[in-house]
């Protein structure tokens, strides 16, 4: 122990933001990514019941309080909240008029040319003369139907919020003492694991390949390291802003959550995936409340 507390003091203040804030990042992510990109890949759709109860978990039990705790008013929060849901319903539709075009969607269409047999794709006689197939082709196509990356996009830009705000925090422990430095980080690195992994689960069903998933995750938790280093340069003009961020970063993830994957669980109808996707949800949300509360 006095070896650490040595070695601690010769380090300086920066170096240890620096190497907190990329070991967080960098290891929340590949120990979410050790668990999450080696699930079947048939596991995915129902695992995504377990990544909604995490970001709701997240949201509700960890950034939104957050947010509250440091804002000058609930109101700023609020607010924020709001223009944050409207701001990614205009991003999305944004990213779906770049993919459809006219009558003609390529977001749609990827799923419809899978399952329909050779040669008949778009053949408006063979869905007369099968009106089974076409059937069952249309409700295959949107039974947790990939989305053309909307949803991963939308976690990615929230997540990096998320971890700009992590690096602020990691920053402004260290700035009062090194042993606080190290217990925030330990802290956000545990808090961030079972979302991270939520987050891999959403890009697999949002149709990235796993190496697509793990650089994107990795790539956004870089953001991290510049909430660290813009903190320790700026930290007074910083602070002022993060309930904004806090609440830009719970819009995201609130509207993914909300918008695009909840109704996508409602194809599914029977009750024995009733019930397991009800019983996901909950823990995911319980993980994040165990280790809110084993951290706090």
């Amino acid at each position: 122990m006095l070896n650490l507390v040595s070695a601690t003091s010769e380090i300086s203040t920066l170096s240890w933001i620096v190497i907190a804030s990329l070991l967080g990042g960098v290891l929340s992510v590949s120990l979410a990514a050790v668990f999450a990109l080696n699930v079947r890949t048939t596991w995915v759709p129902m695992l995504v019941s377990y990544a909604i109860g995490a970001m709701l978990g997240a949201v509700f039990l960890e950034i939104l309080p957050h947010a509250f705790s440091v804002a000058g008013s609930v109101e700023t929060v609020s607010a924020t909240l709001l223009l944050g849901l409207l701001l990614f319903f205009v991003l999305e539709k944004l990213v779906i008029w770049r993919h459809c075009h006219g009558d003609h969607c390529e977001v749609h269409a990827i799923h419809t040319e899978e399952n329909c047999p050779a040669g008949h794709v778009g053949d408006t006689k063979y869905k007369v003369a099968n009106p089974q197939s076409s059937l069952n082709m249309h409700r295959h196509s949107h039974d947790y139907a990939y989305d053309g990356g909307r949803s991963g996009m939308m976690i990615m830009i929230g997540d990096t919020f998320h971890n700009f705000i992590d690096g602020i925090l990691i920053a402004a422990a260290f700035m009062v003492d090194v042993k606080l430095g190290l217990v925030t980080a330990l802290a956000i690195i545990a808090h961030e694991i079972p979302q991270e992994v939520g987050d891999f689960l959403i890009l697999l069903h949002s149709g990235y390949t796993k190496k697509q998933a793990f650089i994107f995750n990795l790539v956004s938790s870089f953001a991290t390291l510049i909430g660290g280093l813009m903190a320790y340069f700026a930290l007074q003009y910083v602070q002022s802003l993060i309930p904004v961020i806090l609440g830009l970063a719970a819009s995201s993830l609130l509207y993914v959550a909300v918008a695009d994957l909840i109704p996508g669980l409602h194809k599914r109808t029977e009750l024995k995936a009733t019930i397991s996707q009800v019983l996901l949800i909950a823990f995911g949300v319980s993980t994040i409340w165990i280790v809110h509360s084993v951290i706090a």
